[in-house]
């Protein structure tokens, strides 16, 4: 009898790579640019994850919605500028990261995909930047959901893929991400290197704290 298939869903910023100099410096700009009082790093990096116009309704939930849309629009410039300034650099994988990308694809009934708050352009550009194209069979981007924790990607996925629930596996560093695999009935591995304390992750299946752990972590929820 061969093995069902696995899904494994990653989320990408503070999961996959450390885009927080990006995201913190493109915040910065937005805000600037409008004079407006910069929100604390630590405010901007709680947001992490969410699609970007709810991200933006929380950091400036004090301003009218014609602000906001005027910060979401500067913020997207701003990012975009600084990945094109330093291309990879920008948002570098974290350490483990490509091993346990390669390491996962290798086995032949587990399948691979992304749940992320980017857009399209700019997973598609991430992932083009870190040449991971032959990676990823599903790649759900806030583009074309609701933002998390709605499950909608997490949904998505599992129909492009054809994967049962108790074979789904997401894996984030929020409680975002925890919240989703928990809205769309799945397992999820929390990581602790990323945005949000470990504290928040307390809904995760388990948790991590390096990318070698994953496999066995895996092994677990599976068996």
């Amino acid at each position: 009898m061969s093995a069902p298939l696995r899904l494994v869903l990653f989320d990408v910023d503070g999961t996959l790579v450390d885009s927080q100099g990006s995201i913190v410096a493109a915040m910065t700009a937005s805000f600037d640019a409008l004079s407006l009082p910069v929100p604390e790093r630590g405010a901007i990096l709680s947001i992490v994850g969410l699609s970007l116009p709810i991200a933006m309704a929380r950091l400036a939930s004090d301003h009218s919605d014609s602000v906001q849309r005027r910060l979401v629009e500067g913020y997207k410039e701003a990012y975009h500028a600084h990945r094109l300034e330093l291309g990879a650099a920008s948002s570098p994988l974290y350490p483990g990261a490509r091993d346990a990308i390669a390491t996962l694809h290798a086995v032949p009934e587990v399948l691979l995909g992304v749940a992320t708050g980017k857009s399209q352009r700019g997973l598609d550009a991430l992932i083009e930047a870190h040449s991971l194209e032959r990676y990823f069979v599903t790649r759900q981007v806030a583009d074309h959901h609701p933002s998390k924790p709605h499950p909608s990607m997490i949904d998505t996925a599992r129909s492009e893929t054809g994967v049962d629930a108790a074979n789904t596996v997401m894996i984030g560093d929020t409680k975002f991400d925890m919240d989703m695999a928990n809205a769309a009935g799945v397992a999820s591995v929390g990581v602790t290197w990323g945005y949000h304390d470990r504290s928040a992750l307390d809904g995760a299946t388990c948790i991590i704290e390096t990318f070698d752990q994953l496999p066995s972590a895996l092994d677990d929820i599976w068996t």
